[in-house]
């Protein structure tokens, strides 16, 4: 694995424990051009920051060395972990995002992607359920890695997890309504899956349970992010809530 250097001065300055190390949240960069980018996550004045950047290219840039707190999270929440930039690793992953004309990532990066998860994963022993996307853990202000990041894909490798149902049975139950109770039930199995109802900053509920919708369907459900609940939302949200509690 060939690394580039280049550090960020956005960081917390006491060394942290790698028993720390439970995450790793991946990012895109959402900005028009790589360079913008670098510039950002390198700048005192930004205030933000990641571990790792994957370019265009698939060149990995070291922005900020493991055992410190880069600041890549922001608010956010996971089980019952806050503010998660204490307790992961952030990687940015070179992308326009859904403000500047999305795309799909690189054939390159995601192989950097695979190299360097799998890593980390060995150095730090981080459990596949704890590999996130930043929608996932602050679903009412972030959308990234988005819904074009191969997360089934990568779970053929151990790296984070998906569900075991087929493709062609889960297409027949697509925009079939759902009852109260079980929509109900779907947040249960939110909740069980690891999604967190606390750290809003939606005054409003029900607009936040729509963010967290849609930051499931991101993740799980590519296809169609609509923030309803149907039925194939709620058999895909059962059988990962039995695979991870």
């Amino acid at each position: 694995m060939k690394l580039i250097y280049n550090y960020s001065p956005n960081f917390t300055p006491n060394k942290r424990n790698p028993n720390q190390i439970k995450f790793i949240i991946y990012h895109y960069t959402g900005m028009k051009r790589e360079s913008e980018a670098i510039k950002r996550l390198t700048n005192i004045k930004s205030k933000v920051s990641s571990h790792y950047l994957i370019k265009n290219n698939g060149e990995i840039v070291v922005m900020v060395p493991d055992l410190y707190e880069a600041w890549h999270a922001g608010i956010s929440s996971w089980k019952n972990f806050k503010s998660l930039n204490k307790n992961s690793i952030g990687i940015e992953i070179s992308n326009p995002g859904h403000d500047f004309n999305y795309k799909k990532f690189s054939k390159k990066q995601i192989q950097s992607l695979k190299v360097l998860s799998k890593f980390l994963i060995r150095k730090y022993k981080i459990d596949k359920k704890n590999i996130l996307g930043h929608s996932d853990i602050a679903p009412d202000r972030k959308q990234d890695p988005g819904e074009k990041f191969p997360w089934k894909y990568l779970a053929k490798f151990k790296i984070g997890k998906w569900h075991s149902l087929s493709q062609r049975n889960l297409l027949k139950y697509r925009q079939k309504k759902t009852t109260p109770t079980e929509k109900k039930n779907f947040f249960i199995n939110l909740s069980k899956i690891g999604y967190s109802f606390k750290n809003s900053k939606e005054k409003n509920k029900d607009k936040f349970l729509n963010f967290m919708i849609c930051a499931f369907q991101r993740r799980f459900r590519q296809e169609l992010i609509n923030s309803k609940i149907d039925q194939e939302c709620l058999l895909i949200s059962q059988n990962l809530a039995k695979k991870l509690h």
